[in-house]
């Protein structure tokens, strides 16, 4: 358990990642002005699904505690039963003393409970109806239902998934996360050589000359090109990272704390060194002046700007171990406001200090190749390795979290033997991202594809479908009135807020879409 500050800096943590090395990129060729006004759209919407994610979580609980309860009375019913008399013994199980039907008998066979029976159809789904009648007489919304609300227990998204979805919306919901976390690893598969790659071609030092360039040009005096360089690098990456997704790693507690501040010493010297070089440049009488808006350049800004907030299937982890749950609402809205403000001081800074068709896909490249921004050799090393230190934490982590997703698609085919399963799907989940970074090394195409599709569909569709089912089987196990008197719901309850969500992202791909076709065209 930890305080609401900290749960605000763990969340903040998480969504300020990877996608912010690639927003300056994406903002100078959209335009600063458009890109602050849909930065802004974006954060918002991903505020309100995020809230959606909550609801929905405060409702899971409310189901599993529901689910605990009657298991409970079952017990009960039979231990009951077995101190009986004999006439009673030979009566009906839902047929009560005085003859009448009793509603609480019990609905399902003792063979069936368990505790993790929340996320299990075969329990949950056929409840609903006998739920209802009941949740009418005698439970106090105010009580009882009130404190059945309340988030103790972290049920993650994919478990939300199992409990309110159909077999269609589960495999849906599934692939949808899988082909996000596929595209994740492609950019981590990609930014980390890619980075080390231009250490290892460029000067650090001001005094020599720079190798960089395009990946055609020539790294090293024995014929490399940057491309050999970078793929080299990579299959070094891919034999010291792949073999950690055949285990089950986990993110230390200390390893969190050790990238977080990396992450924020690293963000602030960006900020400050481009605040520097605008103040540099404007006293030699260089002049910079990014475009205002670029129409072109708002599909990739789109994609870009949705993996830059995407932090909705780890919120149930993030949230449930607050302590004080009263104002989370609000607490995310604080947050959300944070963010925007800092995405918008690290792009503004980065477009006005080096202009967009100098802003590389990875911001830190920038300060690594220009001795402009800085002539100190530490900061230039620092700032270059940062990716590869943050990146190849995460990396064994999403590839054990990508492995059990693909295992539970595929869980009706998968190897009945557990040897071969533990093989087959590590490398399901290894070798697709690494392909596609030895195919392209290009940061924003793959942080805009993954962000545009993929990311729209874990970021908008789903808490949005997921918040609409949850309400339903909720309003059947407790009533409407509970579910509108909930202390956890989102305030954008109306159910117009869902079908806007749903209509905006089907707009943007279309738009997406269409620009990508015209423009390959």
């Amino acid at each position: 358990m930890y305080s609401s500050a900290a749960g605000v800096a763990y969340i903040f943590n998480l969504i300020v990642g990877t996608g912010a090395l690639a927003l300056p990129n994406a903002i100078g060729h959209a335009g600063w002005l458009i890109s602050i006004i849909l930065l802004f759209v974006l954060g918002t919407l991903s505020y309100i699904t995020t809230t959606f994610v909550i609801e929905s979580l405060s409702i899971a609980n409310a189901c599993y505690r529901r689910d605990k309860k009657d298991d409970n009375n079952l017990v009960v019913g039979r231990v009951v039963n077995n101190l009986d008399d004999d006439h009673y013994r030979s009566a009906s199980p839902v047929t009560r003393r005085d003859g009448k039907s009793s509603d609480k008998s019990p609905l399902l066979s003792p063979s069936s409970s368990h505790d993790n029976g929340y996320y299990n159809n075969s329990k949950m789904r056929g409840r609903g109806r006998n739920y209802q009648s009941a949740s009418h007489v005698g439970v106090s919304i105010n009580g009882a239902v009130e404190e059945d609300f309340e988030i103790s227990k972290n049920i993650e998204m994919g478990e939300m998934a199992m409990l309110f979805f159909n077999k269609a919306g589960r495999v849906c919901f599934y692939i949808c996360i899988i082909v996000y976390l596929y595209g994740d690893l492609a950019i981590y598969a990609a930014a980390v050589p890619k980075s080390l790659r231009d250490i290892a071609c460029s000067s650090i030092s001001c005094n020599g000359t720079s190798s960089s360039g395009s990946n055609e040009g020539i790294c090293w005096s024995n014929g490399f090109t940057r491309m050999d360089v970078y793929r080299i690098l990579l299959g070094v990456f891919t034999v010291t990272m792949a073999p950690f997704a055949y285990f089950n790693v986990q993110k230390t507690k200390y390893l969190q704390y050790f990238t977080t501040v990396l992450r924020w010493i690293a963000f602030i010297m960006m900020i400050v060194l481009a605040i520097l070089l605008i103040s540099k440049n404007k006293r030699n009488g260089k002049s910079i002046t990014p475009p205002i808006a670029n129409v072109s350049g708002i599909p990739n800004l789109f994609g870009v700007s949705v993996y830059s907030f995407m932090c909705q299937h780890s919120i149930p982890s993030l949230v449930t171990p607050i302590k004080n749950k009263n104002n989370l609402t609000r607490l995310l809205f604080y947050d959300y406001a944070l963010i925007f403000l800092f995405y918008a001081l690290i792009g503004m800074t980065a477009v006005f200090a080096f202009g967009p068709d100098e802003l590389q896909d990875i911001y830190t490249l920038n300060f690594q190749d220009s001795c402009e921004a800085t002539d100190v050799v530490f900061l230039r090393y620092f700032l270059g390795l940062f990716p590869v230190f943050t990146i190849s934490t995460n990396f064994p982590i999403i590839t054990v979290t990508l492995s059990n997703n693909l295992k539970a698609l595929f869980s009706s085919c998968s190897p009945s033997s557990p040897l071969l399963s533990r093989i087959l799907f590590p490398t399901l989940a290894v070798v697709p991202p690494i392909a596609a970074a030895f195919v392209t090394n290009d940061i924003t195409s793959l942080v805009g594809y993954t962000g545009s599709y993929a990311g729209a569909g874990v970021q908008y569709v789903i808490p949005a479908l997921l918040v609409l089912m949850a309400r339903r089987h909720g309003s059947e196990i407790y009533g409407e009135t509970a579910i509108r008197q909930n202390v956890h719901k989102s305030p954008f309850f109306r159910k117009w807020w869902i079908y806007l969500m749903l209509i905006w992202t089907v707009v943007c791909l279309s738009f997406v879409t269409v620009n990508h076709v015209l423009v390959r065209h």
